[in-house]
């Protein structure tokens, strides 16, 4: 993938996003599921450097698959201020290639790949992150941004 693809996923209040409507630069950090350790620590992380991001012109959203529903209690739970997308379908998860083959105690499943996609102003694919281990990640991608 090369450029931010066609798609649309749903808001945590159930409004439609189209992904190549979204203002850029754009982050998009994709997690397995809401209010579970490394998700929220993930998620706290962004909204913690939302502002930073902000200040660089840069969007921030989040995608999993959870419903709009679970999204809305995350989001009050925690005050989370960066957008949280549901991909009920599918859909966005497999164009970006997170929808993979896990493992957990010897037992097989299918989840999404934690990752994070760096896209520029012209909507190309600038940077990924794959197979992401949460501390320092939103740190990381926020050094990224002021690099490019």
């Amino acid at each position: 993938m090369e450029t931010i693809p066609a798609l649309t996923v749903v808001d945590a209040a159930g409004a439609p996003i189209e992904l190549t409507a979204c203002p850029r630069p754009l982050v998009i950090y994709f997690y397995p599921k809401d209010d579970t350790s490394g998700c929220t620590r993930e998620a706290q992380d962004f909204t913690a450097l939302a502002a930073d991001f902000a200040k660089e012109g840069v969007a921030l959203l989040g995608i999993s698959k959870d419903s709009p529903k679970q999204h809305a209690k995350f989001i009050a739970k925690y005050g989370l201020t960066v957008p949280l997308a549901s991909d009920e379908d599918g859909a966005a998860c497999e164009a970006f290639g997170v929808w993979v083959e896990k493992s957990m105690y010897g037992r097989k499943y299918m989840g999404i790949e934690r990752a994070t996609f760096l896209f520029g102003e012209d909507g190309k694919l600038v940077r990924e992150w794959r197979k992401v281990k949460v501390p320092g990640h939103a740190a990381a991608v926020l050094a990224a941004v002021r690099e490019s």
